[in-house]
This record gives structure tokens, C-alpha cells and sequence, in this order.
């Protein structure tokens, strides 16, 4: 099992921006794939990226791909998520997962551990 804990939420002016973070820990060495999605309230879970780590590629949802960065530190475990610039329609609980599927898509039920998830609240 792999222990997930997503830090950086906030709250953000629209137009800031903010840098998300999650940590993984437990069996690492099981996965393969890890992203992040979100859910807004009374919204359904939205992926947003994803990294696979065997070949260290990532991707980018269609509706956030001119303002959110993945990237990974592989020394820490740690996926990072960078949101510039924030818009009112981020809003919402940031959720990090782990794959152990090697060519992972943004199909939230190929993962098999979450986070608590961290949320980000954006006034206008």
C-alpha cells in the first residue's frame, strides 16, 4: 500500500497562482503511474494529469493544459502540480492517486491509492 499526502491547497486570488504537492510513501516501488484529479462539489471527478514513471512522461488534461505543469521530484516521491493562472472554474478538492498500471491514463478506477486530497478555494 502506498500512503498519499497532498499539501499546497489554498486559497487564491484568480490570476495567482499556486503549487500543489503530494508526497508518497509505503510500497513505492509498486507504482508505476501517478496523477492528480479533482472534484468540485457536485461535480464529477475530473483527471488532470498524469505521470508515468517508467518513462518519466506526463499529460495534461485537455482543459487545463495551457495553465497546469506536472512534474516529479523521483528523489522525494513527490508530484507536483503547478496552477498559473488560477481561474474561478479551479476551484475545487485536489486529489493525488497511484497506479501500479505502467501506461496509465486518467481513469480514476486503474488507481489504486488516494490522497486526503487538498482543496483550493479561488475568489474573483
Amino acid at each position: 500500500q502506498v500512503q498519499l499526502v497532498e499539501a499546497g491547497g489554498g486559497s487564491v486570488q484568480a490570476g495567482g497562482s499556486l503549487r500543489l504537492s503530494c508526497a508518497a510513501s509505503g510500497n513505492t516501488a509498486s507504482v508505476n503511474c501517478m496523477a492528480w484529479f479533482r472534484q468540485a462539489p457536485g461535480k464529477a471527478r475530473e483527471g488532470v494529469a498524469r505521470w508515468r514513471l517508467r518513462f518519466g512522461s506526463s499529460a495534461i488534461a485537455d482543459s487545463v493544459r495551457d495553465r497546469f505543469t506536472v512534474s516529479r521530484d523521483n528523489a522525494s516521491n513527490t508530484l507536483y502540480l503547478q496552477l498559473n493562472p488560477v481561474k474561478p472554474e479551479d476551484a475545487a478538492t485536489y486529489y493525488c492517486a497511484a497506479s501500479t498500471y505502467v501506461n496509465c491514463g486518467l481513469s480514476a478506477n486503474i488507481f489504486r491509492d488516494w490522497g486526503q486530497g487538498t482543496q483550493v478555494i479561488v475568489s474573483s
